[in-house]
């Protein structure tokens, strides 16, 4: 009874607890706990699961698996309401899944040949497509301004296909075409649109290495009687 009453003595003449002391105690609790929260996210980050990561684009996992971060969004084929022009998908090689997205000026005429450009699109060879919205309105600006039937190349992307896939895949594109200035194609747009004595390789960023890759091999002496 002693020893209780000397501890309910002494705590009546404790000090109040003062707010700034209480509210230093919850900001440092705050504090820990973002701390604590931050460890966490950092190790998972540094989970062996995860092969190499290039945030905020790309991350490999060691079951294979690809996450992307950009360029995943696809913009449909249409035409295009402010251009007019027209555009499309098609398959130039299923067995290697190589597409490509073809656009047509909105006064394209059969009677008069327009030039044509194959497009490479960028995306530092792990992402974006020919699809992907920012190309998609870049081609409609381009061949309506230019006038010209374009091809944009949807090669295959590393790392799932490492280089130089995107290479050999742009090259069968770029035979595919030429096969209409040669009577085998038959896509409608190339074959009753195109000026085969006008023809272009463009790109950007990855793309545009792609491009110079294919004028250099296209004007090889052997690779020129492939094509021709």
């Amino acid at each position: 009874m002693n020893l209780l009453r000397i501890q309910n003595k002494t705590a009546k003449h404790l000090p109040p607890k003062h707010p700034l002391i209480s509210t230093m105690s919850a900001s440092t609790a705050s504090v820990l706990l973002i701390l604590l929260l931050l460890r966490t996210s950092i190790s998972a980050n540094d989970s062996p699961d995860i092969l190499y990561d290039i945030s905020p684009f790309i991350r490999v996992y060691t079951n294979g698996t690809i996450q992307r971060f950009i360029g995943t969004s696809v913009a449909p084929p249409l035409t295009d309401p402010i251009t007019r022009v027209r555009s499309k998908d098609i398959v130039i090689d299923p067995t290697v899944n190589v597409t490509a997205r073809l656009y047509l000026p909105g006064n394209a005429n059969p009677g008069k040949k327009i030039p044509l450009l194959v497009y490479f699109h960028g995306g530092a060879f792990f992402t974006e497509s020919a699809a992907s919205p920012p190309y998609h309105r870049h081609l409609n600006s381009v061949v309506s301004r230019a006038n010209v039937v374009a091809v944009s190349v949807n090669y295959r992307l590393a790392p799932e296909n490492p280089l130089p896939v995107c290479y050999e895949d742009s090259w069968l594109a770029l035979k595919w075409v030429f096969s209409h200035f040669k009577g085998y194609g038959n896509e409608p747009w190339i074959k009753n649109y195109v000026d085969f004595r006008h023809v272009h390789v463009g790109g950007d960023s990855a793309g545009a290495n792609i491009a110079h890759n294919m004028a250099i091999r296209a004007g090889s002496d052997h690779e020129r009687v492939v094509l021709y």
